[in-house]
């Protein structure tokens, strides 16, 4: 079923239910009117008799408990019978005779009533016996049949009615949505994401319209990324690739080299596959994007730190560099993994700029991560750059690297809600990167 349809189903749907419902409460009010006034002329009847009062439309009878009636013949049944014996109270009822309708009002009597007898003299009862008063109504039934056929008129033209504005309606309110359709259906078959829907009025299409483009400019953005990261990626790769194509040449002719030559040439190779090896898996990790797989946990960010230190602590000890650790316990949310892996760039990062015999300073405290060098520090002018991909200043080109490290950082603190910024450390004098994280509660 369309989304038409269901508009124009539940409008209909909607009426008819509003239609069937007023036409059955007219008829019940209607019907209970015609009976109460009825109801209220027997009972009058009944509080004047022997009062010099009566009702020629009204019949009245005396029932006795053998079923003997008094003032003519009427039937009788068990609900007249049980009242004339002091089993039920007074009781209103509507019964059919022949072909007529009557209401019936049936007036329960105590033994030793005082009744008008047939010679009109006033006899004592000495039973119990029952009233009986009858008034046909086959006038109200006519008129109520009438009605339902009016009502029954009233509600086929109000469906008709319905079923006519809810193919207005639908085709009128759908008309805005049917253009976004359009429009939002071109885009899928050009696959042109730079295209904008008119945003409208500030209505729900309109908030459609604004979410669509958004989510457009979204992907295209992410469309762009994706095409400058192979980009760079190729030209990243090119590199290393043609060193060692030059090498591998040159390896061809291995009898030729000195052995020192030769050394060298094979330590250089297996320097260029080490980077080729990094590089790719920093493009595996950077292709993880800000929604990572694993399990999030809540984490003691001194006990991840401190996993990274001893571990960086091997490659500080050949350049001779001190790394001091002050650390205070404290809990984040995320991914060990992930999270390790940002701490363990800024200090391989750290270690890379730090001279020789040099000192890196890691402090961690309330969901903070401090990495401090004595290194030459990051210029002003190139702050604002080092957390793109590949980017690497002028004086770190000539060092290895594939220059994702720290965008690897920025993307992890993405994801954990963080945020990550970097300036010059007052007392070392080199760079100094601060990450900051949502502190989580303890478990």
């Amino acid at each position: 079923m369309t989304f038409r349809s269901r508009v124009i189903s539940a409008t209909v749907a909607a009426a008819a239910i509003a239609v069937i419902l007023g036409c059955f409460a007219s008829f019940v009010t209607t019907r209970n009117s015609l009976i109460h006034s009825v109801d209220v002329s027997l009972s009058t009847e009944s509080t004047q008799m022997g009062h010099g009062g009566h009702d020629f439309h009204i019949g009245f009878y005396l029932v006795l408990p053998s079923g003997q009636t008094v003032g003519g013949s009427v039937p009788i049944d068990a609900t007249v019978l049980a009242v004339a014996e002091g089993k039920s109270a007074q009781v209103f009822r509507t019964v059919a005779i022949g072909s007529h309708n009557y209401r019936e009002l049936i007036v329960p009597l105590p033994a030793n009533s005082v009744e008008t007898c047939a010679n009109g003299t006033e006899c004592v009862i000495p039973t119990t016996s029952a009233e009986l008063f009858i008034t046909d109504i086959d006038g109200q039934v006519n008129e109520l049949r009438t009605l339902v056929r009016t009502l029954t008129f009233v509600a086929v033209g109000g469906l008709l009615l319905a079923l006519g504005l809810g193919l207005f309606l639908a085709r009128t309110a759908l008309r805005p949505l049917e253009q976004v359709t359009n429009e939002i259906e071109t885009v899928a078959e050009t696959s042109d994401l730079g295209y904008r829907l008119t945003e409208g009025d500030d209505d729900e299409l309109g908030r459609l319209r604004r979410v669509f483009n958004r989510l457009l400019s979204t992907v295209e953005s992410s469309q762009i990324l994706q095409r400058q990261l192979v980009l760079d990626a190729s030209h990243e790769l090119r590199t290393p690739l043609t060193s060692l194509r030059t090498n591998a040449q040159v390896l061809s002719r291995a009898q030729e080299l000195n052995p020192e030559d030769l050394r060298r040439l094979t330590d250089d190779m297996v320097t260029q596959v080490d980077e080729l090896a990094a590089l790719v898996t920093d493009l595996g990790e950077l292709s993880r994007g800000e929604r990572s797989e694993g399990v999030i946990e809540t984490l003691r960010l001194d006990e991840c730190l401190d996993e990274c230190v001893d571990t960086a602590r091997t490659h500080a000890r050949i350049k001779e560099i001190t790394i001091d650790v002050d650390v205070e316990s404290s809990n984040v949310q995320g991914r060990r993994d992930r999270l390790e892996r940002a701490i363990s760039n800024l200090l391989t990062n750290a270690i890379k700029f730090t001279p020789s015999g040099g000192r890196i300073v890691v402090e961690s405290r309330a969901g903070t991560i401090s990495v401090s060098d004595s290194g030459p520090g990051i210029a002003e002018a190139d702050r604002p750059f080092i957390f793109d991909r590949f980017w690497r200043s002028a004086s770190a080109r000539a060092l290895p690297g594939s220059g994702l490290g720290l965008s690897i950082v920025a993307q992890v603190v993405a994801e954990l809600q963080g945020s990550v910024s970097v300036d010059r450390d007052p007392d070392l004098g080199g760079a100094r990167f601060t990450i900051t994280l949502p502190i989580a509660d303890e478990t």
